[in-house]
């Protein structure tokens, strides 16, 4: 025995003889590779000998790397996407380490906004096999935008009507109920689980880094509500320096023009501030961001007031009662471990008041265009929070672990017996993998779980004043690059609901893609998706009264699904100093089972509503048009730059089933049949209703040294077609003799119905290096005008902008 000992002795000290001798023969060289002008680790980026591929590292989350040599003489290549790839010399010798900080450039300092990385796979967007529109934070700051969805506005293709997103026509207006567009913070949904129903003020608008949008189809990876496209909004993570950036405004509105009045006496204020401060922690293993806002509307509708003969109760709302207020805070902690290479995990959160008022209808279409009716105004007090833990791991072969949850509670205090609260618990685990060694072969894979329970006396017509939703999927999408010109992916995910135990549903979809680079910097695109969307709480047993009208249960609504598909063209764009993208897509998308939000009369006995609006499924439907963007920049003469955007976007919506039977009318006049001929205002050309055939975006910015000038456009065509029972709804009060205060859109749509083109401008100074000074005018030119039915939209702003960056 005891020989064995010694010999085991003898084995142990030979080997760490043999160890470290084998070490002392080797050098390492190990660093950090960073972004060369924020100062962010890059994260994934690959470092290899030029002369064998196979000898080399992937940089972690701290972009931290290290590769064990022999000693001599070696050239590196550090490649990151999006970035210029680098080649370094570097000398090893035995027994010392060689530690460099590696910077990277963007493939063109010129043009920031061109070179830029999108999607599930982070890839260059001229890669992209779908198509995908990018906004940075450049616009967002300068257009002093307090919340994200008048910024969407401004992005081709997409119009965000009512706080309902819509892209390329996917949709008409549900008060943002049973959204077609799925919206996401940093990959989690920020949808109400109940309603289908995107809080845009919950959105950190300080901590925005990158807006992405993707139309078409989109159900594959970003889930059923994305029939008609998806909306992943990026926020930011520290530098290698700490940043503060404080922001503050003060405005009012203005005097309205046309025929409405002016409602306030004094000032219209509207006023806010927000701040943002990131930086690293300790050794740089722990990331830290803080950010909230304050702000203050007094709103530019006023309160209802009765006419002068008329006898059905009005509300006891004031004007102050109408102004908005809100109080937001929201972190992010991210902890990179020190012991497991690729390790990291944290909690983000974010916690929201706000009173909050909502007139559903205009008083009149003149004189109080600007005040809200009787009974169709909304106040709520709402307390919303969410909190998200997190964990990945990240190995040198490329593989990713994702787990990731968001639990989202929403507790709304409001008048008419309306309030609601709600709690969704959102978790996803994600598996991710570059296979290099099989020619650039991406694969990603998840399980998403998705609860949601409800208490609400609005949806009572279930059964029950409590209700709860479940949804479970899974899904893969696979991309192959061949050489360096074409780019396949094809993806799969599998759905199943459960509604309280009573329906379920379970459906399969699919989706194909590819991009090829036909020429220097021409990019040709072209993809094929199917998408799928399970009605939410709400729209099946939403039950409530606003006013003379209601909002209708429909138990037995069913799913919708769709196809899409498309083909686009991106070319880069170079002339002397301009650098941009010029980018069309021509696109078709079929529906079955449609939802739509449809105004009638659907009480026979007219005991709780004498008409109001419904979600129905309207039979098939098709979407065609052409998408048009143009992005750039220029620097000249050292001075001056430019930055432009312009897009415009052409749908024809159309049903397929125009005499198809959805419905039963009970209008005063005489019962009917519901369908899209008996219903529509202007059926000859099928057009589908509350849709803007054309619509068009500019943003033109002209700096010279400290100084910018920038203008912004949006065009709206005229609505073409609309519910007819609106019309009857109109005739049928206004015949009350008093009894109701008459609803009267009908001359507005025959005289003032012609599209909208909105103007807004703004002048700028930085000086001092960190400071800023802004003057905005949004709707410039002070246009009296109306986007969705019955809403007025505002008149003339003008705010004082100041903002801090340390």
């Amino acid at each position: 025995m005891k020989r064995f000992y010694k010999i085991l002795l003898l084995v142990i000290a030979t080997g760490g003889f043999l160890s470290a001798g084998a070490q002392s023969q080797t050098g390492v060289f190990a660093g950090r590779i960073l972004d060369k002008e924020t100062g962010e680790s890059l994260v994934g980026a690959n470092i290899y000998l030029k002369s064998d591929m196979t000898t080399g590292d992937v940089s972690d989350f701290n972009g931290h790397f290290s590769i064990a040599l022999s000693p001599g003489d070696y050239q590196f290549t550090v490649s990151y996407t999006g970035m210029k790839t680098q080649t370094l010399p570097v000398t090893i010798k035995a027994g010392s380490t060689v530690f460099k900080n590696i910077l990277m450039d963007p493939f063109s300092i010129q043009f920031k906004e061109v070179e830029i990385r999108a999607g599930r796979f982070d890839k260059k967007i001229e890669d992209q096999t779908v198509s995908i529109e990018v906004m940075k934070p450049r616009l967002i700051e300068a257009k002093n935008t307090r919340s994200v969805e008048t910024i969407l506005n401004m992005m081709p293709g997409v119009t965000i009507l009512d706080q309902e997103p819509q892209i390329r026509g996917g949709s008409g207006f549900t008060f943002g109920v049973g959204s077609k567009v799925a919206v996401f913070v940093d990959d989690l949904p920020i949808i109400t689980g109940d309603a289908g129903k995107p809080d845009w003020s919950l959105i950190p608008i300080e901590d925005i880094k990158q807006i992405e949008v993707v139309k078409g189809a989109a159900s594959v990876l970003s889930g059923s509500s994305a029939l008609s496209g998806a909306i992943y909004i990026r926020t930011s993570y520290p530098g290698t320096k700490p940043l503060t950036k404080v922001q503050t405004y003060t405005g009012l509105y203005t005097r309205p023009s046309g025929p409405a009045k002016q409602w306030w006496k004094g000032a219209n204020y509207l006023t806010g501030v927000s701040f943002l401060h990131t930086r690293r922690l300790g050794e740089g293993h722990t990331d830290l961001v803080v950010g909230g806002v304050v702000m203050a509307d007094r709103s530019y509708i006023g309160a209802p007031i009765p006419g002068p003969w008329v006898t059905q109760p009005g509300d006891s709302i004031s004007d102050n009662e109408m102004a908005n207020q809100k109080g937001r805070v929201n972190f992010k902690i991210r902890r990179r471990s020190k012991k497991i290479k690729g390790l990291n995990f944290g909690l983000n959160g974010n916690i929201m008041f706000k009173h909050q008022s909502t007139a559903l209808a205009w008083l009149d279409d003149t004189a109080n265009f600007y005040r809200g009716y009787p009974g169709a105004v909304l106040l709520a007090n709402t307390v919303t929070m969410y909190f998200d833990p997190y964990i990945n791991l990240y190995s040198s072969l490329g593989v990713k672990h994702q787990f990731a949850n968001r639990i989202l509670y929403n507790n709304s205090d409001a008048i008419n017996n309306q309030s609601n609260r709600a709690l969704m618990i959102y978790n996803r685990y994600q598996f991710s993998k570059s296979f290099k060694n099989i020619g650039n072969l991406d694969f990603i894979g998840g399980i998403v779980s998705n609860y949601t329970y409800a208490k609400s006396n609005m949806y009572e017509a279930s059964g029950s004043d409590k209700n709860w939703l479940w949804n479970l999927s899974a899904y893969m999408e696979i991309e192959k690059k061949f050489g360096n010109a074409l780019n396949i992916s094809i993806g799969t995910r599998l759905e199943h609901y459960r509604l309280n135990d009573s329906i379920q549903d379970t459906r399969p979809i699919f989706r194909f893609g590819s991009s090829l680079k036909v020429g220097q910097e021409t990019y040709l695109r072209a993809s094929i998706g199917q998408g799928y969307r399970f009605p939410t709480i709400t729209e099946r047993y939403i039950r409530t009264s606003v006013g003379s009208f209601g909002v209708f249960n429909n138990p037995d609504l069913q799913p919708e699904y769709s196809w899409n598909a498309e083909i686009g063209l991106k070319q880069g764009l170079k002339f002397s100093k301009f650098y941009g993208y010029f980018d069309i897509a021509a696109f078709y998308q079929e529906y079955q089972n449609t939802v739509e939000y449809l105004f009638g009369f659907w009480d026979s006995t007219y005991t709780f509503a004498l008409a109001g609006f419904k979600f129905v499924n309207t039979g098939k439907s098709q979407i065609t048009g052409v998408d048009i963007s143009l992005t750039g920049q220029a620097k000249f003469a050292n001075f001056w730059h430019i930055n432009l955007l312009l897009g415009y976007t052409y749908v024809k919506p159309i049903t397929l089933d125009p005499d198809y039977v959805f419905a039963k009318d009970y209008n005063p006049s005489g019962a009917a049949d519901f369908s899209y001929e008996t219903t529509s205002v202007n059926p000859d050309k099928r057009i589908l209703k509350y849709r803007f055939l054309s619509t068009a975006k500019m943003d033109v910015e002209v700096g010279y040294k400290n100084f910018s000038y920038g203008i912004s456009m949006r065009y709206f065509s005229k609505i073409v077609n609309l519910d007819k029972a609106i019309f009857d709804f109109e005739d049928a009060t206004k015949a009350s003799g008093g009894l109701l205060q008459p609803i009267l859109y009908k001359n507005y749509f025959y005289h003032h119905n012609n599209g909208n083109a909105i103007f807004d401008m703004r002048l700028s100074y930085q000086f001092r290096e960190h400071h800023k000074l802004a003057l905005i005018s949004n709707n410039v030119f002070n246009r009296w005008y109306s986007l969705r039915p019955l809403k007025a939209e505002p008149m003339r702003n003008v705010t004082l902008q100041y903002t801090l960056k340390l």
